[in-house]
């Protein structure tokens, strides 16, 4: 499974479904990444296991369980599209292969999203995924989530200003 996210003391208020759903994304794809564990065995293991329930002593917040198998399953199917989005945003030297295996997670659903939901507005994908990076990083990782994800959204063509 993947690694527990760190607690952060100031982040007290009630997640939403989708933020949990994402969440527990990123973690499903991490087990997949670094477990090699298949698409079917994933999904079934969080949606009977993880999805909302306290599993060694760790609570897992109520998740939107289909918004949580389109993400994965998303990643999965257009995988072959959305590395080389992420590849392009990322600095030369680290192609996403080179980036730590839960980073990698969040980049590759946070990058499905920007690129294939249209319907979700990107700014909220990216704090989205920047709150999830915050989960997991005490460092610079916020930072390189939010631009490289912000860099994905322009060349796919999204209008960022009207949120700024």
């Amino acid at each position: 499974m993947a690694e527990a996210p760190k607690r952060d003391p100031q982040a007290d208020r009630p997640a939403n479904q989708r933020g949990a759903a994402r969440l527990a994304a990123v973690q499903a794809l991490y087990q997949m990444d670094v477990g090699r564990a298949t698409l079917e065995d994933t999904l079934a293991q969080f949606g009977s296991y993880h999805l909302g329930r306290e599993i060694e002593g760790e609570q897992y917040l109520p998740a939107d369980a289909d918004f949580f198998r389109q993400i994965v399953s998303g990643v999965a199917k257009h995988q072959l599209e959305i590395d080389p989005a992420v590849d392009r945003s990322l600095a030369d030297s680290w192609p996403v292969e080179r980036v730590d295996a839960t980073l990698r997670a969040i980049l590759r659903a946070a990058a499905f999203e920007l690129l294939r939901r249209k319907d979700i507005p990107p700014r909220v994908v990216i704090t989205e995924y920047v709150d999830v990076a915050k989960a997991f990083y005490e460092d610079d990782a916020t930072g390189l989530v939010n631009a490289t994800l912000d860099a994905i959204a322009r060349e796919a063509g999204s209008d960022l200003s009207d949120t700024k």
